[in-house]
Parts: C-alpha cells; sequence; structure tokens
C-alpha cells in the first residue's frame, strides 16, 4: 500500500498587532483543515510549526516535527519529510492556505497523492501554496526551491506533469495579511474555528463599505494594481456591477525579488504618494492595491510588521519612512482604497464580488450571449 502524508507549515510570527492577528487566523484556520484532512481519509498529518502552535496541532491529532537546524528552506524540509517517513505521495500546506476548501475538495487533493503516476496538483501553478504529489521520492534527486511559490516551475523542469486546481476562491484565497482577514469576514467565509476566531477581532476597515458599494454600482469605476491574473479580472469583473481597469505588473516578484521596481513604483517615486492618490481620485471611484511591486525598490521590502500596519492603514505604527508616507497618503484618499497583498488580488477578488451583494439585489454588468458565426462557419 502506498504511503502518503500531509504536511502543513506554520511559521513563527512577529508580536505587531498585525502579526498577531494573521497568527491567530492561520492557526483557526490550521485547525480547520486538520479536522478535514481526517475527514477525507488521510491517516499521516504532519506539521512543521512554531512550538508555541505545538500542542493544540497534536490535540488536533496531527504529529509535529522538530525543526530543521538553520535557516528553513523549504526544498529542503519538503525532502527530509518525503526521505525520514518513506513516503510515495504528499499534501503539503501552507499556513494559511486551502482556508476555503471543503471536503470533497481535500478528498480530491488526498486522492490525488494516491495515484500510481507521478504528477503534481497545485492550487496555482505559477505561486504555489498548496501541492498533492503523487511518487513523491522523485523530488529526492531534484534541487527543490528555497520558496513555495516557484514549486510549479521546479517539478515542470523535472518533466513531472504538473496540474491546476481551477481558478476560484477555494484554490486562491491564502491568509497572507490583515486586510485578507477583513475581506474573509465581510464574505462570512472559512471553517467553524476561523470563523469564531474573526468574529472576536476587531477588523473594521474605514474604506471596506464604500468600496463594496462601488463593486456594485454600474456607473463606478474601479482600479486594480498589482499582481492580478488576467484570468482572476475577468471572473471579478463578471461578477461586479462597476467597470473595472488594472495595472497589472510585479508578477513573479518572490520569485525574482532583484528584478527592477514597478513602472507605477517608479511613478510615484517621482510624484510621490499625495500626488498619486489625488491622480487616482480623478480616474476612479475606488482602487484595491497589491503594495508588494508597487512600493518594491529591488531590494527586500520591510518587515511584516511595517506592511501589515500599512494594510491597516497604521502609519504611526510603521517604521520604513517610504511606507509611513504612502499608508498616510492612502488614509486621506478622497476615495475607498484596500491596501494588501497578493491574495487581496488573487482569492481576495472573488470574496469581494461576493461580499458586495450582500443586502442587494441588483443586476451584474451586462453578459450577452454569444450569437453568429463560429470559426468553423468563417
Amino acid at each position: 500500500m502506498r504511503r502518503t502524508a500531509a504536511l502543513l507549515l506554520h511559521p513563527p510570527f512577529g508580536m505587531s498587532r498585525g502579526e498577531r492577528l494573521v497568527d491567530g487566523a492561520r492557526r483557526a484556520a490550521a485547525l480547520d483543515l486538520l479536522s478535514l484532512l481526517r475527514e477525507a481519509g488521510m491517516r499521516d498529518v504532519l506539521v512543521l510549526c512554531d512550538p508555541s502552535f505545538s500542542r493544540q496541532a497534536e490535540e488536533a491529532g496531527a504529529r509535529v516535527l522538530p525543526p530543521a537546524e538553520g535557516v528553513f528552506h523549504f526544498g529542503l524540509a519538503l525532502k527530509r519529510v518525503v526521505r525520514e517517513e518513506r513516503l510515495d505521495g504528499i499534501l503539503y500546506v501552507g499556513s494559511g492556505s486551502g482556508v476555503l476548501l471543503d471536503l470533497p475538495q481535500v478528498r480530491l487533493l488526498v486522492d490525488f497523492t494516491r495515484r500510481g503516476e507521478a504528477g503534481a496538483l497545485l492550487n496555482n501553478a505559477f505561486s504555489c501554496d498548496v501541492a498533492a504529489i503523487a511518487k513523491a521520492r522523485r523530488l529526492l534527486d531534484a534541487d527543490l526551491p528555497a520558496i513555495d511559490n516557484s514549486l510549479g516551475f521546479t517539478l515542470s523542469d523535472l518533466g513531472m506533469p504538473v496540474y491546476a486546481l481551477p481558478r476560484d476562491a477555494a484554490s486562491q484565497f491564502d491568509i497572507d495579511t490583515p486586510t485578507d482577514l477583513v475581506v474573509l469576514r465581510a464574505a462570512g467565509r472559512g471553517g467553524p474555528r476561523l470563523r469564531a476566531f474573526l468574529a472576536g477581532e476587531p477588523l473594521d476597515h474605514p474604506f471596506l463599505d464604500p468600496l463594496l458599494g462601488c463593486l456594485a454600482d454600474r456607473r463606478a469605476r474601479l482600479l486594480l494594481v498589482g499582481r492580478v491574473n488576467p484570468e482572476t479580472w475577468g471572473a471579478f469583473e463578471r461578477e461586479v456591477a462597476c467597470r473595472t481597469s488594472a495595472l497589472a505588473e510585479g508578477r513573479g516578484l518572490r520569485s525574482y525579488p532583484d528584478r527592477p521596481g514597478t513602472l507605477l513604483g517608479t511613478l510615484l517615486e517621482e510624484v510621490g504618494p499625495e500626488r498619486m492618490f489625488r491622480e487616482l481620485s480623478l480616474r476612479a471611484d475606488a482602487a484595491i492595491l497589491d503594495t508588494r511591486p508597487l512600493l518594491a525598490r529591488g531590494g527586500p521590502l520591510p518587515p511584516a510588521s511595517d506592511r501589515f500596519a500599512s494594510d491597516l492603514l497604521s502609519p504611526e505604527e510603521i517604521r520604513d519612512p517610504i511606507w509611513a508616507a504612502f499608508t498616510r497618503a492612502a488614509l486621506s484618499s478622497s476615495v475607498p482604497v484596500l491596501l494588501g497583498g497578493h491574495s487581496l488580488v488573487s482569492g481576495g477578488l472573488f470574496l469581494l464580488a461576493e461580499a458586495c451583494w450582500k443586502g442587494h439585489d441588483l443586476p451584474r454588468r451586462l453578459h450577452p450571449e454569444t450569437f453568429g458565426w463560429t470559426k468553423e462557419s468563417s
């Protein structure tokens, strides 16, 4: 019988307000997922985590693995688990990912790890957070990446067939920043432990309600900025009433962190954040901004404490002067803006498209049926 296991990675977080929010939500979501994995028939559930989460994971039926020495390397950790546990298949889930998966979807991933043919089923082939891998021992001789995002490219280069889940909220949403929690609570989604956690946290956002109002307004104009996937943008536009525009830049930021900054980021440096938001307000009634590539300068990003405080529109908590100035300008914007990371402009868009229709019964955008010639008849 093939030996398979699930592996959940939960990294440590700092003690800033935003980090504590994200850490608490990820813990709750992880416990929900551990229950689903058991129900889906995955007998061995392994966890690599911050020691403070060990007891909760063990009480949920997981086996906590000792951490490796030195700086964490995703690829080495994955190979270590496959080798030491002698696994034929593995289901890897990054903490904060898979929080919207239901039982049939988890069963699909579990069953994939037991296939007789080599292959990988990923939530996102271009930025992986969830991966079901069959014939996992083929990984042992591979040079796997230090972070999970580029795993799909590595497996494809190995000659392993790579498949992707349908692009929807369940596959794309990830708890990565405090803004993701704001959006998640607005949509009323998540497992029971996660929903209970969100209900008890101060997640009010001054711009959320007016932005949701814009999404349900045919006269409104929304601007998307950042690592926007065209397929996700198209699905989002079909579900909201407003008109949308996008400046899609910065994709591959984590896989290629040393690349030059974005075009809009360069213009932001030249005109300053106050002017940028003033010009934005002339061209859009609301905006959703993936700030990581926008504010990247070709080097490392500031710590999570600064990034998360920016997402929470709390410039007084930010040490980095560039991020503090940008956040002050966003807070003073005359149009509603949401600041966040990649998940905000991927899975977050699906949830915002759901949340904007709560309490409304209005027509979406016009979607006429196709009528006329076909490619074969032309």
